[in-house]
């Protein structure tokens, strides 16, 4: 039993993990600010088309809404939004009619002069990453002070700052300034760690395989564990019936050669747990003796498990 509970948790745990869809949100153009009046595209990219992805938005005027719900254009899993206004700022997601979603991105339109270029995805340990202070009308190019938590890092001529080989460390809420222009909102920018690689496996998963195929795979893994499991409980019944088999038990009563003989009691007991055949054979013999009073014999045969049984009384 706890066995089979055991396979059924693998099952389940398995199929929830084949048929999680993860979906990523991208966004072109792929900067988390931008200034007012400029054009983003927001996509839900899927593996599984049948999902049913809508984008999704939390600003400082509206909740939870959808696009197309008075703001942007649905284009399938896509959403384009036109001439964006600060209002637009928050955090957008994705979310399935089953209410899966997926990580969440900060977007903030500017109407200042400007603005910082950051990844809008978490960058990944070990990545280089660049950031550009961009003024909205040119040069763009110009020297720039990056901060970070509000200590300045250091400043570019060039108006970009890389970060080599990001860590942990790195993971803050960063802006720039240009003199003569002004300062950025600031950007906050996400560090994951890097994923672990398991002894033994030099590829990972198939991101494009279907879904299908993975459930399938899945369903046949449990498939093939249950058979398994059966014929181990088909091997132990065969071994518990290799018991004993026959059993004999033989009582004989000699009763005392005397004048007067009192009754007298015979009692046998055999306990067995396995015993499929059991006989008991009693043998009298008579005195000789002119009197002999009736004698009584009893007998008891206590079994686990007993298919047949058998007296004979001579």
């Amino acid at each position: 039993m706890e066995g089979t509970s055991l396979l059924c948790l693998l099952f389940v745990i398995s199929l929830l993990w084949c048929t999680t869809n993860q979906v990523r949100l991208t966004v072109s153009p792929s900067s988390s600010q931008l200034f007012k009046g400029e054009s983003v595209s927001l996509s839900c990219e899927e593996d599984d088309s049948s999902a049913g992805w809508t984008l999704r938005r939390n600003t400082t005027k509206q909740q939870m809404t959808q696009c197309g719900d008075g703001w942007g254009e649905p284009a399938g899993s896509s959403c384009n939004i036109s001439l964006t206004v600060p209002l637009e700022s928050g955090v957008y997601w994705c979310e399935s009619r089953e209410g899966s979603t997926s990580s969440i991105i900060n977007i903030t339109v500017s109407g200042g002069s400007v603005i910082l270029q950051s990844p809008v995805l978490p960058v990944m340990e070990g990545h280089d990453v660049t950031l550009h202070c961009q003024t909205k009308s040119p040069p763009s190019k110009l020297p720039a002070d990056f901060y970070k938590d509000g200590s300045l890092i250091r400043t570019e001529p060039t108006g970009h700052m890389t970060i080599h080989h990001v860590t942990k460390s790195d993971e803050g809420l960063y802006k720039c300034h240009i003199s003569s222009h002004g300062e950025s909102p600031p950007s906050w920018i996400s560090v994951t760690e890097k994923p672990t690689t398991t002894p033994g496996l030099s590829t990972p998963l198939p991101v494009g395989l279907p879904v299908s195929i993975f459930v399938f795979i899945c369903f046949l893994v449990f498939l093939v564990l249950l058979v398994r499991r059966c014929g181990q409980k088909k091997s132990k019944t065969d071994e518990v019936g290799e018991d004993v088999k026959y059993a004999e038990v033989k009582i004989s009563r000699h009763p005392q050669q005397t004048r007067e003989s009192d009754p007298a009691v015979i009692y046998s007991a055999v306990k067995r747990e396995d015993v499929s055949y059991g006989q008991i054979v009693f043998n009298n013999t008579k005195p000789k003796t002119r009197e002999t009073d009736p004698a009584s014999i009893y007998s008891a045969v206590r079994t686990g498990d007993i298919s047949y049984g058998q007296r004979s009384y001579n």
